[in-house]
């Protein structure tokens, strides 16, 4: 059986819509600003092949979820930040995929 991607609405967020979302989150964190403006979370690990399976991971979600992060992988950590640039800001995907991401180290 498979499963459709999850469909979001892709409208920006505001401001205070921004702020009390990212306070449902643990570590993550605004980053740039202007159309730059995302949400961000950097995530260690003990050493390149786990950070690596990390990524791997989060590349899975995104397939799944038809919503794409930029990733930064590096010997012992990858930072994820999450945008939606087709609706020029912040989006409930965001948000969402975000939570994915966390539960994976659940």
């Amino acid at each position: 059986m498979t499963t459709q991607p999850q469909t979001f609405v892709k409208r920006a967020l505001t401001a205070t819509e921004i702020v009390a979302n990212l306070a449902q989150l643990d570590g993550w964190r605004l980053s740039g600003d202007g159309p730059e403006l995302a949400i961000e979370k950097h995530f260690p690990f003990p050493d390149f092949q786990a950070a690596m399976a990390f990524a791997n991971a989060v590349a899975f979600i995104a397939q799944r979820q038809d919503h794409h992060p930029e990733l930064s992988v590096a010997y012992r950590h990858c930072t994820v930040r999450w945008r939606s640039h087709d609706a020029g800001g912040i989006t409930r995907a965001d948000f969402d995929c975000a939570a994915l991401v966390d539960a994976l180290l659940r």
